[in-house]
């Protein structure tokens, strides 16, 4: 157990606000203007309430409520609260992709910590890559912090049957083009969708970052499933702003509690959930921040062995409103920890073990967090694929995958971008059926760019007509938490740099091998090797802007998609006074 720093003792913030100084004037005078009495600047903790709340994030739209409870938290606790917006990349707004904006969000937290009076920071979270992105960005400063989401939304109903958000729209959408299902009905469902304030009610992506950041201890432990309108998500944002404030007297840092053991717990939860792909990609980037040492085949090594035993859509059958009903992520870290699956001395924001939190819950509906007996599948982990079409690996996630589908050698039907995909997959003269090996390339971290979630390719209306709802789908992109299929995601080298991927031909031949973790391109050594020296990227590169430094800096999927020069750089948050 890590030892608690001496206090009282002069905070960082106190840089800023201690003294009688001209410098010290000049900062404690302005922020006066906003009515704080002189006392409040005598070196108690300055909180700083990072909210991603915007219009055009709706999950997060109802954090600034969330916040002033914070606030509250943080005022009872003899803190200072200051909130501060950050940027919120959507992942339903954002164009390309809110994954192109992930990092640049990172840069920009970080930036605000390091530069501004903080002594600690509350991690007001919510959509997709917001959860990862301030995470990133704290990790890289290293001051105390933590991680309060605003909550999924409630069930969703359509004539009777639960509607999971993002789950259904591909479910619906595919058919429509099956002719089962009209337009009108569609857009009829489309209000059953999202019903209340929240993030996706499914096991999505932001569900399961959510959970990531309570299985890293990096949450007070239940916070993962309170739906975002329950009184009781009120509560926990209360109280984690009363908890930061102990944290910082503490000193208790994202470096002591996000060890390579919180990491190995996070991987064996998301097995475990049935969580989003994503994950592995976002845990990637985070234990870069930490420096932490984690790799694809980390992800493989702890998760292959791991039971699915959340019954949730897009793996199951019920959402995020049942999960929590039943005990939500505790009962899972619980059970995790009874089968020798989880470390259990691992440090958690509370100050507590992870097993000190989570030993006493109670499962309450055994239908929801099954048994092992009764998992969805006995082996939950994301599957890490390798061979000669993904050197550098490639993900799928088994519990959303067609079991007759995991071990199938076909015929490649090949589209070079996300705009050929579109152009031909609604012809019936494409030579298409359920056998072949959909493959689509140049949708990577720099192929897109960005990597936008559309690996999992719409199947054509004459395989959907015949009552076919799977295929192997081979990409370098990603694909919503909210998804489902026998999809092979993240292939890395990605096309756009020259991989394996960016020669696959039309008529190839294609092996994938699930339990054997096998990718495999039926092709000679000699002509995969001439293949790729005759090959040329065909894509136009950014010139300014961001995206230009996206494109000359991100990484690659295999090791986070981060930027290359912000790993590693934890610590040094005291920014220069410039007066």
């Amino acid at each position: 157990m890590k030892k608690k720093a001496e206090w009282p003792r002069r905070l960082r913030s106190q840089e800023w606000y201690g003294g009688t100084s001209r410098d010290v004037i000049y900062h404690r005078g302005w922020l006066k203007n906003q009515g704080y009495p002189h006392d409040l600047f005598d070196g108690r903790p300055v909180i700083g309430i990072l909210n991603t709340w915007s219009d055009m994030t709706p999950c997060n739209g109802h954090l600034r409520e969330l916040a002033e409870k914070v606030k509250a938290g943080v005022w009872e606790a003899g803190g200072f609260p200051l909130e501060v917006p950050v940027f919120s990349a959507s992942e339903n707004t954002f164009r390309p992709t809110a994954m192109m904006y992930r990092n640049l969000a990172a840069l920009a937290v970080e930036e605000a910590i390091r530069g501004q009076p903080m002594d600690g920071c509350v991690l007001l979270v919510g959509c997709d890559k917001t959860t990862p992105s301030l995470l990133m960005g704290a990790a890289s400063c290293d001051l105390p912090s933590i991680v309060v989401t605003g909550g999924p939304m409630l069930n969703g109903y359509f004539r009777g049957e639960r509607v999971g958000s993002g789950t259904h729209l591909w479910k619906f959408s595919e058919m429509v083009k099956a002719g089962e299902m009209t337009q009108a009905e569609f857009l009829e469902a489309e209000a059953s969708m999202s019903r209340s304030s929240g993030t996706c009610n499914t096991m999505g992506t932001a569900s399961t970052m959510a959970s990531m950041a309570e299985a890293l201890g990096m949450a007070l432990s239940g916070n993962a499933a309170i739906p975002g309108v329950d009184s009781r998500r009120k509560v926990m944002a209360q109280l984690t702003g009363r908890r930061i404030v102990q944290m910082v007297k503490d000193d208790l840092k994202p470096s002591d509690i996000m060890t390579k053991q919180a990491f190995e717990n996070a991987i064996r939860t998301n097995a475990a959930i049935g969580g989003s792909t994503n994950a592995v990609i976002h845990l990637l980037a985070i234990a870069g921040r930490v420096g932490i040492d984690l790799t694809l085949d980390d992800w493989d090594r702890c998760g292959r062995d791991v039971p699915t035993i959340v019954n949730l859509m897009p793996s199951g059958k019920y959402l995020m409103e049942e999960f929590f009903y039943a005990g939500g992520l505790p009962v899972v870290l619980k059970r995790l920890g009874e089968a020798g699956l989880l470390h259990k001395d691992a440090l958690t924001v509370s100050g507590e073990t992870v097993w000190d939190e989570v030993k006493d819950v109670v499962n309450w509906n055994e239908d929801v967090i099954l048994p092992a007996e009764k998992a969805l599948t006995s082996s939950g982990g994301i599957v890490v694929l390798r061979g000669n079409l993904a050197p550098k690996g490639a993900v799928l996630k088994p519990s959303a995958a067609s079991p007759h589908l995991l071990v199938h050698r076909g015929r490649a039907v090949v589209f070079e971008d996300i705009d050929d995909y579109k152009a031909k997959i609604n012809d019936d003269s494409l030579d298409i059926d359920e056998n072949c090996v959909m493959v689509m390339k140049n949708c990577g971290p720099k192929g897109y760019p960005g990597m936008a979630e559309v690996g999992n390719m719409g199947l054509p209306p004459k395989v959907l007509k015949k009552g076919i709802l799977d295929m192997v789908r081979i990409s370098d992109a990603r694909m919503s938490g909210t998804a489902y299929g026998t999809v092979v995601l993240h292939t890395s080298p990605e096309a756009a740099v020259g991989g394996p991927l960016a020669v696959v031909k039309t008529g190839d031949m294609i092996e994938l091998d699930v339990p054997n973790r096998r990718l495999h391109l039926d092709i000679s050594d000699e002509e995969l090797a001439r293949r790729l020296s005759e090959w040329q990227p065909h894509h136009d590169l950014p010139t300014s802007g961001y995206a230009y430094l996206h494109q000359q800096h991100v990484e690659g999927a295999d090791t986070g998609a981060d930027l290359d020069f912000l790993k590693g750089c934890r610590g040094n948050a005291v920014g220069k006074d410039s007066h």
